[in-house]
């Protein structure tokens, strides 16, 4: 004779509330197989197996209408949907357990103020992007400035690098306030330097005498010319882009190259 198990210990074993199993009951996507003559839900093997499919695809992130619609299918097999299972969250693992390992080591980074290798900066992000990013970056600066940049970066003591983090966002949200005025006033100027100083901390350069006029003149430019440097909630902000490219560059001409 077949065993069954109650709700509560339905929920005791697959770790899911009561009130969850009412509701798949209710939508039809876990129906029990008996009713005892109290009304009391009892559930056998096909529905503990259906269960562990149910929630192998929650676990997938699978809406429940649409795991409704799987499950329903006529053509449903389940061997090929733990096959699919197995690929889907072998891969999930694999992501987390490189996301995890990257943690690890950015934590070891910050107590020890270092990485062993370049490419950790990098880890966790897809290789192909990482490596374009990188690359991207010494076509447009070079590669000694990208060099000294992660060296600098890699060196950092974790508050200094959280600070200018913070710092470049504050100074970016400050500027956007201040789109409507003149690039040129002394306002906007105040907070180009505070810009212009925040950028040469994550370039690494900390010779007062290299001042990097044409460099960051050339930041400007890419303001206006790739539309990533000046995305606003996701979106370009072609009048922002001006507003940088013409207040760096007459921080520039006024206060840089005067100076060399």
């Amino acid at each position: 004779m077949e065993k069954h198990y109650s709700v509560k210990q339905i929920a005791r074993l697959a770790g899911v509330t009561v009130k969850t199993l009412h509701l798949y009951d209710k939508i039809g996507l876990l129906k029990p197989s008996v009713r005892t003559w109290a009304n009391y839900r009892q559930y056998g093997h096909a529905e503990l197996l259906r269960l562990q499919q149910i929630l192998f695809y929650r676990e997938l992130d699978i809406p429940l209408k649409s795991i409704i619609e799987i499950m329903n299918d006529p053509y449903f097999d389940l061997a090929k949907a733990l096959s699919g299972h197995r690929v889907a969250l072998t891969a999930r693992r694999d992501r987390l357990n490189t996301l995890l390992a990257t943690i690890d080591k950015t934590i070891d980074h910050l107590k020890n103020k270092k990485m062993s290798t370049i490419e950790e900066l990098y880890e966790g992000m897809p290789k192909e992007q990482a490596e374009a990013y990188r690359r991207e970056a010494i076509e447009k600066w070079g590669e000694d400035t990208v060099v000294r940049s992660e060296k600098a970066l890699m060196e950092m003591d974790k508050l200094d690098l959280e600070k200018l983090k913070a710092d470049q966002k504050e100074i970016n949200l400050k500027l956007q306030s201040l789109v409507k005025s003149d690039p040129e006033c002394d306002v906007v100027q105040e907070q180009i330097a505070r810009h212009y100083a925040n950028i040469r901390a994550f370039w690494g350069v900390s010779d007062p005498t290299d001042l990097r006029a044409e460099t960051y003149k050339g930041l400007a430019e890419l303001y206006v010319s790739d539309e990533r440097y000046t995305m606003s909630d996701g979106k370009p902000n072609p009048e922002f882009a001006s507003f940088m490219r013409k207040g760096m560059i007459y921080f520039a001409d006024s206060k840089l190259i005067k100076r060399n």
